[in-house]
């Protein structure tokens, strides 16, 4: 009896901790949604629960503005984001299975190489790389933001992980064995086994690349080839006769539904990995 009652109190507890979690993770988006529908006078006033009457005008206030070209930002931040993500799953996991499939003398310095690039920070390497792709006539392009996507030490790391615990190499010899190739065992056999790995290490990298800020501040010049945290910013710093905070939370919120609609694409592959979990020796 005791246990039981043990077990339900426990079961109540995680409950409300659940519950209590839940609410301080939705309750920052009702309040930004909220805002969203507020004009920049009721915004000044203070904080309120209620919704306002100002969404469509906002709304409209944020695709006419000519200094901010939203569509072009929407599309910009969709390009790099979807191409980080992609470039750094598929060469993170194939750099992972290299490693782990073949032993040969410059294993464990290479992932040693690896581990040690994962610790330094991108803004000690900035300004090198700034020089770089401007020598390279890459500037005011997007490829400098999509393309380093293919080099993510911490993606590989999970990658790896993941392998070591979920891809059995007798998989791999048998494949080998049958006659296939080392391009096709990798797409054909262990990428799907790689699938949960992948879809958590794609929405981490969507949003990583979509929130990043800091470098395309750095190559980006030209306002169409914007994405939408050099928007927010540049709305944030407006002078103040031409400041609106209800274009700002707006703007912010059309900045994030992307974001939801990609989890919720991709959650559905973190789902099955607990059922699929790799195949067994």
């Amino acid at each position: 009896m005791k246990n039981k009652k043990t077990g339900r109190v426990r079961t109540v507890v995680a409950y409300i901790l659940l519950i209590v979690l839940a609410f301080l993770c939705l309750f920052f988006f009702y309040i930004m949604i909220v805002n969203a529908t507020r004009s920049h006078i009721e915004l000044q006033k203070g904080f309120s629960f209620l919704p306002g009457k100002m969404l469509l005008k906002n709304l409209r206030n944020v695709l006419n503005d000519a200094n901010i070209p939203i569509l072009y930002g929407l599309r910009n931040s969709l390009i790099v984001s979807a191409g980080c993500a992609v470039l750094s799953t598929y060469f993170s996991a194939m750099t992972a299975y290299g490693l782990y499939a073949y032993q040969f003398r410059m294993n464990k310095p290479a992932f040693t190489f690896i581990m040690m690039i994962l610790v330094m920070p991108t803004q000690v390497t900035a300004l090198g790389f700034l020089r770089l792709i401007t020598g390279m006539h890459m500037d005011d392009t997007l490829l400098p933001l999509i393309i380093p996507a293919i080099a993510a030490p911490a993606v590989f790391y999970f990658m790896y992980s993941y392998m070591k615990s979920s891809l059995p190499m007798s998989l791999v010899d048998a494949a080998r064995i049958d006659g296939s190739g080392e391009f096709s065992t990798f797409n054909r056999i262990v990428l799907p086994i790689m699938k949960p790995a992948m879809a958590v290490q794609a929405i981490f990298s969507f949003v990583a690349a979509w929130n990043n800020y800091f470098i395309p501040a750095l190559v980006i010049t030209s306002k169409k080839r914007q994405t939408l945290p050099i928007m927010i910013a540049s709305l944030r710093s407006a002078d103040f006769l031409k400041f609106d905070m209800g274009k700002v939370y707006m703007l912010i919120s059309i900045s994030i539904v992307p974001i939801i609609i990609v989890y919720i694409i991709l959650s559905r592959y973190i789902i099955a990995g607990v059922t699929l979990g790799g195949v067994k020796e």
